[in-house]
């Protein structure tokens, strides 16, 4: 056996994991000359232009990003699209009432006819991408200001999508990548005519619901069906009755045979954020700054939503997806920190930017460039963490977790036009702010935000510098007689609070009856003692020093890509289309657990408890275990599975991809990782990190078992590759 040099270890060793074999979310139309021989080292059997083509049908054509912030894939020549219950969460919630609550009770239609038709749902494919660096940066010099730079950017992205080559339904999009070192043209097609198909009830879509989120082992069936429907021509459309459904370019198999413990496999999607590639001194102020801020705030808003929902079933219907989206985030913030603190994140960045170090010191013209580039950096990030960690406890206190003050903040903004002597804005504006306010008003607890709002000023005044507005919050309350009555006070007074009173606000003649009753109001008046210290101190000064940091990352990122000439960078996820690829592996995440790759319905029986909201079962579902009616989706030891993990690097927006194996067919649905390994969107370390998905042939015993959906099947294509 040939002998590796020590400093080959050492070096290795000191290699992030991300840029190692498993890892990485890479752009499509690369992988044949970045990714395809380890993929198919790996066990790929299909070729890379079967996964991306331009100008052929390929996998690709299957994939689309769902309304925004999911993924979502086409799996019947007939338009049938896939995706993750929460994803469908917001639309079922829509859809519900007290007399038809499809969120507790699920939905299935039995023909095309019974297809709901759910507005403001979305399915955006992309047509092609090409790399448009050059045009994107022409005329750009090293000279130049950061505004001058971006506003010379601007205006060639501008050209580049005025001159791009598209049909007259399809959009343009230009996004940076590498810190804005390089940049892509996406060419797409949204179509917005989505009809809901079927859903589990959410006692099986949300099995575990938060407790079990972030966590493995999972037992979540995890999945909704909706139909596109496009015109005559195939086209995108608004809905219609005469729309069709979707005719697809491509559609992907979907796989009886399951995954196995080493099995390749791939998750193919549109990714929404990721930053791999900053130093340690911004990776520390995450970890020990500003996740325990943002973590904090929102522990206070779950406590009193849940003791609410769990006292009235109509805000329970109400609460329940804004309760799901603030408690996702809270405990992913949880797992990263603990991911981070425990793989030590920021000594194995310390150790590569040691090496960064060392290799531009040994280069003269290396070190002319950079050798001044991490101190530079990380005494930015001293600098900033103040404005960072206020920034962060003023938006989660007041625009993220209390509904009131959101709203307010996009009135004051109008009144502010007013006060400006743009009386047409404001008066141009009116009709916005009131179906705004109406909307916001629609599903709206008063006693369950102003709960929210008593907890959450309470703290701010503690933990808000006096300067900064926590001396404001502390002395509004000592003049009421404490922070509950404050919230007393402002909740029953002020015209924001109340659909009738903002209703007879609105209905006044003149901008100058309605500006002049918003001005007295105590509510914004509260509201304008609060953000003015923001506006004036906290804001400016973060985004100073978020625009220098902006300049030294897109600069650190280049260096990089420079110094370590022999490395595969894959760019951050950015919403854009990319795909990933593992195997499927069980981890060990503290001494003596072992984690198994999959999960069974015998888990769902384990963890049951009757009446309970989280861990509660269909008496149909029971019936089926028992009988050990499985139909064709059992394995081959008899049992049903319901889950299983791999070590594909997904993120946020990768909910509702398909997981792929070998040969491109669909296995399973991507819906989460595993709560050790969410530090994944900083560092990705393949020994820890796991994502987690619904099982295909699970999803299938349930439409066919469960639903008694075998229609939908009929228009699937199954198939067996063992």
């Amino acid at each position: 056996m040939k002998k590796t040099p020590v400093c080959l270890y050492l070096w290795l060793w000191l290699l992030p994991a991300s840029v190692q074999a498993q890892g990485g979310m890479w752009l499509p139309l690369h992988l044949e000359k970045q990714n395809e021989k380890e993929m198919r080292a790996m066990g790929l059997k299909r070729k890379a232009d079967d996964l991306y083509a331009p100008n052929r049908p390929s996998i690709k054509d299957a994939i689309c990003q769902f309304s925004g912030g999911c993924t979502a894939e086409v799996i019947s020549a007939e338009g049938l699209l896939l995706t993750n219950h929460h994803c469908a969460f917001s639309a079922l919630q829509r859809l519900s009432s007290l007399e038809r609550n499809y969120v507790e009770e699920g939905f299935w239609a039995r023909s095309r006819e019974e297809e709901l038709p759910c507005p403001g749902e979305t399915a955006t494919f992309v047509v092609r991408m090409e790399d448009v660096t050059a045009l994107a940066l022409q005329h750009v010099t090293e000279g130049m200001s950061e505004r001058d730079r971006q506003s010379q950017i601007d205006k060639n992205i501008a050209q580049i999508r005025a001159n791009a080559r598209r049909e007259r339904w399809q959009e343009a999009v230009v996004r940076p990548f590498y810190h804005g070192n390089q940049y892509f043209l996406f060419i797409t097609e949204t179509y917005t005519d989505l009809r809901l198909v079927g859903a589990p009830p959410s006692s099986i879509g949300k099995f575990g619901a938060d407790t079990d989120n972030w966590v493995w082992p999972r037992h979540t069936g995890d999945f909704a069906l909706f139909r596109i429907y496009a015109d005559k021509d195939n086209r995108p459309a608004p809905y219609s009755p005469e729309n069709r459904p979707l005719r697809p370019k491509y559609f992907l198999p979907i796989s009886l045979s399951g995954v196995e413990e080493g099995d390749f496999t791939m998750v193919y999607g549109f990714p929404g954020r990721t930053d791999e590639y900053l130093p340690a001194s911004a990776v520390h102020q995450i970890a020990e700054v500003l996740n325990p801020t943002r973590i904090a705030i929102r522990e206070q808003t779950l406590k009193i939503l849940d003791r609410y929902m769990r006292s009235s079933p109509a805000i329970k219907i109400a609460y329940v997806a804004r309760y799901a989206s603030l408690a996702n985030a809270w405990k992913k913030w949880l797992g990263e920190r603990q991911g981070l603190r425990t793989y030590g994140v920021v000594g194995k960045k310390q150790a590569y930017e040691a090496e960064f170090t060392r290799r531009i010191s040994n280069n003269p013209t290396l070190n002319v460039r950079y050798r001044h580039l991490l101190p530079r950096l990380n005494e930015t990030y001293r600098e900033i963490e103040p404005y960072a960690e206020a920034r962060e406890n003023y938006l989660e206190t007041f625009l993220r977790n209390i509904q009131i003050t959101a709203a307010i903040a996009n009135v004051a903004s109008w009144l502010a036009e007013y006060e400006k002597g743009q009386i047409g804005t404001f008066s141009a504006r009116k009709t916005e702010i009131m179906e705004r306010m109406r909307a916001g008003f629609t599903g709206y607890y008063l006693e369950v935000d102003r709960a929210v709002f008593a907890a959450l000023v309470e703290r701010y005044a503690q933990t808000m510098r006096p300067e900064w507005g926590g001396a404001f919050v502390r002395q509004s309350a000592e003049q009421q007689g404490g922070f509950d009555a404050l919230a007393l006070h402002l909740f029953a007074t002020s015209v924001f609070t109340d659909s009738m009173r903002w209703n007879n606000l609105m209905s006044l003649p003149t901008p100058d009856s309605i500006a002049r009753v918003l001005q007295r109001d105590p509510f914004l008046l509260f509201w304008r003692g609060v953000s003015t210290p923001y506006n004036e101190i906290i804001g400016p000064k973060w985004q100073e020093l978020q625009g220098t940091l902006s300049l030294l990352q897109r600069q650190y990122m280049a260096a990089q890509l420079e110094v370590f000439k022999e490395r595969r960078f894959f760019p951050d996820a950015n919403g854009t289309l990319r795909l990933t690829y593992g195997q499927v592996r069980g981890y060990s995440p503290r001494d003596a657990v072992r984690y198994e790759f999959r999960t069974h319905l015998d888990g769902v029986m384990e963890k049951y408890i009757p009446g309970d909201y989280e861990f509660d079962v269909p008496q149909r579902l029971i019936d089926l275990w028992k009988a050990k009616d499985f139909g064709p989706y059992a394995t081959r030891d008899g049992r049903m599975p319901v889950a299983f993990i791999a070590t594909n690097h997904t993120t946020g927006g990768n909910s509702g991809s398909p997981a792929l194996d070998a040969y491109g067919n669909l296995v399973g649905l991507n819906f989460d990782r595993v709560w050790e390994g969410t530090m994944s969107d900083l560092y990705y370390d393949p020994a820890i990190c796991r994502n987690i998905m619904v099982d295909v042939r699970y999803i299938l015993f349930i439409l066919d078992k469960y639903a008694g959906a075998s229609h939908l099947l009929k228009e699937m294509k199954l198939v067996k590759t063992k």
